[in-house]
């Protein structure tokens, strides 16, 4: 296998591991165990903080990595889905690997992977190259963002009894592969907690805390339910929606400086911590003299978060919708569409591609609009190219235009947007 030598060869390199999308069925962990202990398993040499949750496991993750930095730890750090490049996957003190370091580490470790036999997913690959790097690189901590469900997600093969676990806001999700109750789901995303661990959870239904108390009961980890304060100063300047978030991220580390012996951050540390940058989540750019609002929000969650934090933000302002869904969202695509007519009557809908052709379609414009009118929209415009729609959007007279509905829609909005502006 020749050396990598930029990011679209690392894109087109790992692209060959999509495979087709699984049934709930065929998910499993034995692959990722048999590379992890062909590698040595280094996501043991590692302290981690594993994060689950239907709402808020990014910018959760955002806050965990950037309060330890704060203190001083050199942290790794791997989120998905990634916003720009696939760099963003194996992050370390909050910024990807230039493209050349990056480029050479992923090549030597697929020549690993292609010498194991073993037979991996994308997902799979991009999981076990971050923690065989930050094992190299001998970091003092590791925050891992759950890419679906937990209980069989890659990420899950951490067997350190010192893991800590934080599960944010659960709701309806994914519901074909994690089960269509609360409680399956729950019991899928408490999959994480393994022997002794510690474990953070926000509070929420009594149907949810009882699923992960059971699972903390059964593998004799200890467990702390975080009541959000009606009034927190340290949430000062974070976001609406964010807020929860916040807290129990602090919480977590306050936790972890203790056990480190650590001395507690200072205000001015906190608030630095607070104000980490955060793409693609209610991310507010200045382009041509506009607010350009981008939210990679695709479920019903998710949206009622934005929708209540664009409103808190933008009281009096009015708002402008560019939007497309995944095809795996159909089922709640109706629902998430009239929690954003409560910003505006007029929509745009567009479509989107991805890396992996036709294995994450979008809704069919056509069908979406359909949606739309069911939703209550009244002004519905259909555009399928996303640079043309983004064109539209831009030339409403809103003062505030909203991309939303799928991360892979932000994909082809973002460049048009920091392109320009560089």
């Amino acid at each position: 296998m020749s050396t990598i030598q930029n990011l679209a060869q690392a894109e087109a390199a790992l692209a060959a591991f999509a495979p087709e999308i699984p049934a709930a069925s065929q998910y499993t962990l034995e692959a990722m165990t048999h590379l992890m202990e062909y590698l040595g398993n280094p996501q043991n040499q590692l302290k981690i903080v594993h994060i689950a949750g239907t709402s808020g496991k990014t910018s959760t993750c955002y806050f965990v990595a950037s309060l330890l930095e704060e203190a001083g730890f050199s942290v790794g750090f791997s989120v998905s889905p990634h916003i720009d490049s696939v760099s963003e996957r194996a992050q370390v003190r909050g910024v990807p690997f230039t493209e050349s370091d990056y480029c050479q580490e992923l090549s030597d470790f697929l020549k690993l992977v292609k010498r194991s036999n073993i037979q991996v997913s994308y997902f799979e690959v991009l999981v076990a190259f971050a923690y065989w790097l930050f094992a190299k690189l001998k970091l003092d901590y590791v925050v891992m963002e759950v890419g679906l469900g937990g209980l069989l997600d890659a990420t899950n093969v951490v067997s350190r009894q010192d893991k800590i676990d934080a599960i944010t806001d659960i709701g309806f999700d994914h519901t074909n592969i994690l089960g269509n109750t609360i409680a399956q789901i729950t019991a899928q995303k408490a999959g994480i907690i393994q022997e002794a661990n510690m474990v953070f959870v926000q509070e929420q239904a009594k149907e949810v805390i009882a699923v992960i108390m059971s699972q903390c009961e059964i593998k004799n980890a200890t467990l702390r339910v975080i009541e959000a304060p009606s009034v927190d100063e340290e949430t000062e300047g974070v976001a609406l929606f964010r807020q929860r978030n916040w807290h129990l991220a602090r919480k977590v580390v306050h936790y972890i400086l203790m056990r480190e012996n650590h001395p507690d951050l200072t205000t001015t540390k906190l608030q630095h911590a607070a104000a980490v940058y955060i793409p693609g989540r209610m991310e507010a750019v200045t382009y041509k003299n506009t607010t350009v609002v981008l939210d990679g929000s695709h479920n019903p969650q998710k949206l009622t978060a934005l929708v209540d934090s664009m409103r808190y933000v933008y009281k009096d302002k009015t708002i402008a919708l560019l939007v497309s869904f995944g095809g795996n969202k159909q089922e709640t695509v109706e629902e998430s569409l009239k929690i954003l007519h409560r910003l505006s009557d007029s929509i745009i809908v567009t479509s989107f591609s991805t890396g992996f052709g036709a294995l994450r379609p979008a809704i069919n414009v056509s069908t979406l609009a359909q949606y739309c009118k069911t939703a209550g929209f009244s002004d519905i415009t259909i555009l399928e190219e996303p640079r043309e729609a983004f064109i539209q959007l831009c030339a409403t007279p809103s003062d505030i235009k909203l991309v939303t509905g799928s991360f892979y829609l932000l994909n082809h909005i973002r460049p048009l947007i920091f392109q320009k502006n560089t």
